[in-house]
């Protein structure tokens, strides 16, 4: 039961975020939708800042003399919404058997891990106990610290755009911290989007919002994520960052995402073995004069 809430609060607490969003832009949209007849007489007379636009571009007089193209390019597009809306129906599947994959494995898991460690001495089962343990902390530790640099990032983006005076401004920077999740292109996704809507509100808010996000991900890439993952996952502020460069470079964005937690497995995994031998063993060394071979024999000391 207490992993059914936990489980349950974290869908209320995607499902509170997703609302965050949908509930603004289906505003914004209905809005959009009422104005839109208005703005489609403007464009086609040539007024208004879209009639302006199309008028110096000559694109009015394009569609005028290519409805049939035109026509027969948005009858097109039914096939690409079809396999969005087969997308859509696949990622929500996959999504609900995700959820429902890991409440089991965190029912079964450690029911699973001692009927498997039943089969192992006392000693070395503890041992391994350990290493599962330490290595169960780096994983969980990579999460922690990468979602504390989304909310800091969220947080600096929320105080810039309201202080230039972007509109929305919440929802920039909530989307900026959700993006900010995503290795190497993340941020730059959420740059780009909150830099164009501030670009549109003003030309000094889109250029500060253009140094602002410059400085701060040469901040966060060399700053924020070596020092804070550093804590969380345990590892060396230069180990994280050339851990995330190499796998980088030699598996994309799937490498960068795993490069940290797999470098900090390695870690615990290799350095199991070196406590160990320094002494700090689960039991004393066995001399070649103690082996069953000696004890064995009448003239084997005591």
């Amino acid at each position: 039961m207490a992993a059914l809430l936990v489980f349950l609060a974290a869908a209320a607490a995607l499902g509170a975020v997703v609302a965050l969003f949908v509930i603004p832009l289906a505003q914004e949209g209905s809005r959009f939708a009422g104005r839109l007849p208005a703005m489609i007489r403007d464009a086609q007379a040539g007024r208004g800042p879209v009639g302006n636009l199309l008028e110096r571009t000559h694109a009015l007089r394009y569609v005028q003399h290519h409805q049939a193209q035109i026509r027969a390019f948005a009858t097109g597009l039914s096939t690409p919404v079809a396999k969005f809306l087969r997308g859509a129906a696949s990622t929500a599947a996959g999504a609900l058997t995700i959820f429902v994959l890991a409440y089991l494995m965190v029912l079964e898991g450690p029911r699973a891990i001692d009927r498997s460690l039943a089969f192992v001495d006392e000693a070395p089962a503890a041992r391994i106990r350990r290493v599962g343990a330490a290595c169960a902390r780096t994983v969980n530790g990579y999460p922690t610290g990468n979602l504390l640099i989304s909310v800091i990032c969220g947080l600096l983006t929320y105080v810039v755009l309201l202080v230039s005076g972007v509109p929305f401004a919440g929802l920039l920077a909530l989307f900026v911290a959700v993006t900010d999740l995503i290795p190497l292109v993340g941020a730059t996704i959420g740059a780009v989007v909150a830099s164009a809507v501030a670009f549109v509100h003003s030309l000094p808010a889109g250029i500060g919002a253009v140094i602002f996000f410059i400085v701060y991900q040469q901040a966060e890439n060399h700053l924020l994520q070596p020092v804070i993952l550093s804590r969380t996952v345990k590892l060396n502020p230069l180990t994280v960052l050339l851990a995330t460069l190499i796998a980088a470079e030699v598996a994309g964005i799937l490498g960068a995402l795993l490069a940290i937690p797999v470098t900090g497995i390695i870690q615990v995994v290799l350095g199991d073995p070196w406590a160990h031998r320094g002494g700090r063993s689960l039991g004393p060394p066995i001399r070649a004069d103690d082996s069953p071979e000696n004890s064995e024999r009448p003239d084997a000391p005591g």
